[in-house]
């Protein structure tokens, strides 16, 4: 069956948003353990660029960003707007928007394959970091030591393990994403 562009548009468009409720659901389940709490939103962040592709992850991001930052409560502990955007989280809320971008890009140039998938996502993470962290420095005063000691260190393993955890969900899901995508290499993967 061939799609017409409204209705990719359509179905692109219900994916990108389906991943911005996703991203809004993993911050619900916050552990608060400091300034920055654990969260599952990196690894759906994650996940829409593997299998949204760059420019459809950065939407999807984009509509979670927007949401919050009007005051929407789809931020980590149910909490909303630009005040959020500006306090201690904000560098990783805002980092999200490149590292989807970047997963998105090199996942793709990998073709999809599971150690291409694991690099853009490696990428991805080390993005947020290196955002994150220094304006969790900048907002707080804290020492860069401090920062990242509180900012980075506690959710190495973590991530990790949502790295992991994301690779069997991206296989699964890729086919009924991609496959439909694939006519479409500049938003989405070849069929090679």
């Amino acid at each position: 069956m061939t799609q017409t562009p409204n209705t990719e548009q359509l179905r692109r468009t219900v994916q990108a948003s389906l991943f911005a409720a996703l991203i809004a659901a993993g911050a619900f389940l916050a552990v608060p353990i400091g300034p920055v709490p654990i969260v599952l939103q990196n690894m759906f962040v994650l996940l829409a660029g593997l299998l949204l592709g760059p420019r459809w992850g950065l939407a999807g991001v984009g509509i979670y960003l927007l949401a919050g930052a009007i005051g929407l409560p789809v931020f980590a502990g149910g909490t909303g707007g630009i005040g959020r955007m500006l306090g201690p989280t904000g560098g990783y809320l805002l980092a999200y928007l490149p590292a989807v971008w970047i997963v998105g890009i090199v996942s793709r140039k990998a073709g999809g394959r599971v150690m291409g998938d694991v690099v853009a996502m490696s990428l991805g993470t080390l993005v947020i970091y290196a955002m994150g962290v220094p304006y969790l420095k900048v907002v707080t005063g804290m020492s860069w030591s401090r920062a990242a000691a509180v900012g980075m260190l506690p959710f190495l393993i973590g991530d990790v393990l949502k790295i992991a955890a994301a690779v069997p969900i991206a296989r699964t899901l890729r086919p009924m994403t991609v496959g439909r995508l694939a006519s479409h290499p500049a938003d989405g993967y070849s069929r090679g």
